[in-house]
């Protein structure tokens, strides 16, 4: 049996897949009230959106597909995968505790906060620094996409604050933190020593 299933390379490719296509539908839905570049992905999701429902499936989607792979994704250190988990879980969390829909949210903010935190340091927490690691557990490609999500972090709140290219800068960091375990999960399946060190 392989140390990561076959089962994870699908759920892993869903996560981006969900995420971008339900922000894509549920935007096309609100139609050119919303503008993508500026407003947020919560905004589809708030109460009364045209795209509530379609948001509020992607959310447990990605939710489900990120506890899935940190489930399968056995080579991971213990910590990394807790933290991955943690994300889905709050994913999930966040479908159940929309943005009103006008106005601010210290829960639904609070809430999304931890979710961009876990899932900026669950590849440095996951990093298996024995030795040979698949490519997407070795320390440094880990190091440096979590201070890519970090930074990635930093842009969308200075975004945010200056009410700017927020929209710009929450997409592509959640595609960054949605493509990341693929690439995990690819590097796991592609590495000849994975099965032994897993055991």
């Amino acid at each position: 049996m392989r140390s990561v299933p076959e089962w994870a390379l699908l759920s892993s490719g869903c996560a981006p897949v969900v995420l971008v296509g339900g922000w894509t539908i549920a935007a096309l839905l609100e139609g050119p009230a919303y503008n993508p570049a500026t407003q947020t992905i919560s905004v589809l999701g708030a109460y009364g959106a045209a795209g509530f429902w379609v948001m509020t499936g992607a959310f447990l989607g990605l939710g489900v597909c990120h506890l899935l792979t940190a489930w399968g994704l056995r080579p991971a250190a213990l910590a990394g995968r807790v933290a991955l988990g943690g994300g889905g879980a709050v994913a999930v969390v966040v479908a159940l505790l929309p943005a009103p829909s006008s106005g601010g949210s210290l829960v639904h903010g609070s809430v999304v906060a931890v979710g961009f935190t876990l899932l900026a340091v669950w590849p440095v927490l996951a990093a298996d620094r024995g030795r040979p690691a698949p490519w997407g557990l070795r320390p440094v490609p880990s190091l440096m996409v979590t201070l890519l999500m970090c930074a990635g972090a930093g842009w969308f709140m200075i975004e945010l604050h200056h009410r700017g290219a927020a929209g710009i800068a929450e997409r592509l960091l959640t595609c960054m933190q949605s493509l990341w375990p693929l690439v995990v999960v690819a590097s796991c399946l592609r590495h000849p020593d994975t099965e032994e060190r897993a055991k």
